[in-house]
């Protein structure tokens, strides 16, 4: 079973990592003589708790922002990316290839003349139609399919 961290070592890991943020890295035994340094932690045990959790959050930060830590690195990151406007739309397209069934869709909507929508070329793509698989299949009343064991 995993261990329980309480609330001091938890709030203690996101202190350090908010104040100390440049000197923390992802290895524990880095992050333990830092803790060491910055911290007056009473216990060797303690600390090594509290570097254990600091380390798993910067893990943790590596793939994204976390909880209740506020780092200006990170706010700086989200700010950047909410400002980011790309040169080119990606949604935008000129030609939109469908495959014949949708196209037959919009044909019933009175929808296939719609600029840039064009039908692509016949390939079996091995989609519902079934590529090399028999068709007709179901259930078959009264057939030798279904269940093998089942009494006569």
């Amino acid at each position: 079973m995993g261990r329980v961290r309480t609330k001091t070592v938890k709030k203690a890991s996101r202190v350090i990592i908010e104040k100390y943020y440049s000197r923390m890295t992802l290895d524990f035994q880095t992050n333990k003589k830092i803790a060491e340094e910055v911290a007056i932690i009473p216990s060797k045990r303690l600390r090594n708790k509290i570097a254990g959790f600091a380390t798993h959050l910067m893990k943790r930060i590596q793939r994204g922002p976390v909880r209740g830590i506020s780092l200006k690195l990170q706010e700086e990151e989200r700010e950047r990316r909410m400002d980011f406007v790309p040169e080119e739309s990606a949604i935008k397209t000129d030609v939109i290839e469908v495959d014949r069934d949708t196209m037959e869709m919009l044909r019933a909507l009175n929808m296939a003349s719609l600029p840039g929508v064009v039908q692509q070329a016949a390939t079996n793509t091995g989609g519902f139609g079934g590529a090399g698989r028999p068709q007709g299949g179901g259930f078959q009343a009264g057939g030798g399919g279904g269940f093998q064991g089942r009494r006569q």
